[in-house]
């Protein structure tokens, strides 16, 4: 899973930094120590005209131990916020503000993972939290650009996101619900 940016909200303010719902990183630390937290799980994809899934947007960023890995659009909900909203939030957050997410009118997941900070018990894992992650394919039309700490933005063939050497990059299990979406828009080869 990939840390979430924390944009003010509309009742920020320089005097009152922290709106109603946000958490100070010790208090989010506690939290996730004790209970489960939403995400999503976005992955973006490219589609023709007759709708069929052409490219997949992957990620390349850096983890904290130097190590180069390829992550799809992920993030928390934050309190009082829409699903669709998250979505949209996350999807400007990792790919720009003209990235045009065309998320439906009725959001439905492809699949809901479980992030467990224990390895093992899922295919999902996060050494964080205990996560639980509503995982969504959503098609961009617009210009799409690296943000935040992510270095670069790959589009692949569903059949090059899928390949081996593509899934031994992704960590946490991203490969895995990779595979799944792919599956879900009939695209897994």
């Amino acid at each position: 899973m990939t840390d979430t940016a924390d944009f003010p909200p509309d009742d920020f303010s320089h005097e009152n930094p922290r709106p109603a719902g946000w958490l100070s990183p010790e208090e989010i630390a506690v939290a996730r120590a004790q209970l489960p937290l939403v995400y999503v799980d976005a992955v973006p994809v490219r589609v023709d005209d007759s709708g069929d899934v052409v490219a997949v947007g992957l990620l390349l960023r850096v983890t904290p131990d130097g190590m180069m890995t390829r992550a799809l659009v992920s993030g928390r909900v934050m309190y009082h916020e829409r699903i669709r909203d998250a979505l949209l939030r996350h999807i400007e957050k990792d790919l720009g503000p003209v990235a045009l997410p065309q998320v439906p009118a009725s959001p439905q997941p492809f699949t809901v993972a479980e992030y467990f900070p224990t390895p093992g018990i899922t295919s999902y894992h996060d050494p964080r939290q205990h996560a639980v992650s509503l995982a969504y394919v959503v098609p961009v039309t617009g210009d799409c650009r690296p943000q935040q700490n992510a270095l670069e933005l790959a589009w692949l063939t569903p059949e090059q996101a899928c390949s081996d050497e593509v899934q031994l990059e992704m960590r946490g299990g991203q490969g895995v619900l990779l595979r799944q979406a792919m599956a879900y828009v009939g695209r897994l080869p």
